[in-house]
């Protein structure tokens, strides 16, 4: 089994599972990892360990240090005594740990691999496939644009009691990493590289994953009136494209779940220009799409049994001559009219046009739209939790226990009528901009007007967690992935087909 640190890097990391080989401890020369639990060498690997290492093991587990590390943690012994590695790592997991903490373990282990690789003794320890999706998430090094040699990594063997079972149970996880990494890749990418050309040819690829996928050009998003959309891209040289990809793994003509997302390429925040400070991590402002494609990946990767389809508005906003004005009005696909306050607000005019046509079209089961959309939740949510947003209780809890269960923040906020009366317009049905008080809230309710009364549906603003300036556990700096795995999970648990 290969899980691929990441598809730009080149350097996969080649993660097997065995058998437990004692023998196999004294010559391994890499990284040795043991899950151990409580004070003393319990499992046979440990006392071999503890035997070869002239008693460390036992030592540095009956240490202050060793007991003050949490679940997950870990203690590193450089150049053990009487062993060939490098380095012995006593990772703290017992056998009743949690998934989470399972896979913090695993991301340590992933953070300080190195050329030699690793030799990871769980035997038979039960989150052990949740430790090597761990180790694989931390283990992501985008690398595409650098001229020095990528950081190596060596083989990695987790040693367990029954390799079969554990790889069986790994495989799932192996195809969400690679949904993962895809997300990651896609926000990681300048605006240079991923265009909005660049951006639609990566989805036809994934044609070869058994997912549909049609590209809708701007004579097409005409014709069907997407005129808000459009307004969004006409100043610039990219051409704006919106483009569905379907997974049919459900029953036939069964209803698709819908997932949308926001695909602004680059934001400059057209007339409404932003400062310079920090405009370049506007790369990031296709972070909702990107997302959605990362979940359509795992999706057909893992064969899931559901009816899905994906939908991503693509469009750059730039100042020129023939750009969008504050004061303009435009014509929803809707039909409703818009007038634009802020061109910077241009997230939502992406999003209405594509999710009511998603509605028009697909008359989906349930709806979730994702998007970079708004500083105002990162002020008022940090980056620790996502803002949701939503019509349906049942629907939105479903959400937020997928998330939770996977260890990605999410947090509901509010929405009311009082709010959404602050969307009035003088000249047109409503405006795309209320101004900073409430104003992730005032966008959310922006996008209620393009989500039909009987339509389930959950708006996440994933501005504060799409990317962080600081490492997290389970990735670097940079792109998180964040929303692949609570819906991966979602879809798993309620949209599933049961065999």
């Amino acid at each position: 089994m290969t899980l691929t640190a990441s598809p730009q890097s080149n350097q996969p990391v080649a993660l097997t599972f065995t058998a437990t080989d004692l023998e196999a401890l004294a010559g391994a020369r890499g990284m040795i990892a043991l899950l151990a639990d409580g004070t003393t060498p319990a499992s046979p690997a440990a006392r071999r360990l503890d035997r070869m290492s002239r008693g460390m093991v036992t030592r540095a587990l009956a240490s202050a240090d060793w007991a003050a590390l949490k679940p997950g943690d870990a203690m590193m012994l450089a150049f053990p005594v009487g062993l060939a590695a490098e380095m012995l790592t006593l990772v703290n997991l017992p056998r009743k740990a949690t998934a989470a903490q399972a896979r913090k373990a695993g991301a340590g282990i992933g953070r300080a691999l190195g050329p030699l690789g690793a030799l990871i003794v769980a035997e038979t320890h039960p989150q052990a496939a949740e430790l090597s999706f761990g180790l694989a998430l931390r283990a992501y090094d985008f690398n595409a644009h650098k001229t020095s040699a990528p950081k190596l990594r060596g083989p990695v063997a987790l040693a367990c009691a029954k390799p079969e079972s554990v790889a069986a149970t790994a495989a799932p996880m192996a195809a969400l990493s690679e949904g993962i990494f895809f997300t990651r890749d896609l926000v990681n990418e300048p605006a240079n590289i991923l265009t909005t050309d660049d951006f639609a040819a990566r989805l036809a690829a994934m044609q070869e994953l058994g997912l549909e996928v049609e590209i809708l050009e701007e004579p097409e998003l005409k014709k069907l009136g997407m005129r808000a959309l459009l307004g969004v891209g006409q100043g610039s040289e990219s051409p704006s494209k919106v483009v569905v990809m379907q997974w049919k793994g459900g029953k036939p003509g069964e209803a698709p779940f819908a997932l949308v997302g926001k695909g602004v390429c680059f934001d400059t925040g057209g007339i409404s220009i932003k400062p310079a400070g920090g405009m370049e991590d506007m790369t990031m402002d296709m972070g909702g799409a990107a997302v959605v494609a990362g979940v359509m990946r795992t999706l057909a990767l893992r064969g899931a049994k559901a009816n899905v389809v994906g939908l991503v508005g693509l469009v750059e906003n730039m100042p020129d001559g023939r750009a969008q004005r504050p004061g303009d009005v435009v014509r929803s696909m809707k039909g409703d009219t818009i007038e634009v306050i802020n061109t910077d607000a241009e997230g939502r005019l992406v999003l209405a046009d594509v999710l009511w046509y998603a509605q028009e079209r697909f008359k989906p089961s349930g709806m979730v739209d994702l998007a970079t959309l708004t500083g105002a939740i990162i002020v008022a949510l940090g980056h620790e939790n996502t803002g949701v947003f939503s019509n349906d209780d049942a629907l939105c809890n479903a959400f937020l226990a997928a998330a939770q269960a996977e260890g990605e923040g999410a947090w509901r906020m509010p929405m009311g009528d009082g709010y959404d009366a602050k969307l009035k317009s003088r000249v047109a049905d409503m405006v795309n901009s209320c101004g900073r008080d409430g104003g992730s809230i005032t966008a959310a309710q922006f996008l209620r007007r393009f989500v039909k009364d009987d339509m389930p549906w959950i708006h996440l603003d994933i501005a504060g967690t799409a990317l962080l300036k600081t490492d997290s556990t389970l990735a670097p700096k940079g792109a998180t992935g964040w929303g692949v795995m609570a819906l991966n999970r979602l879809i798993r648990d309620r949209f599933e087909t049961k065999s």
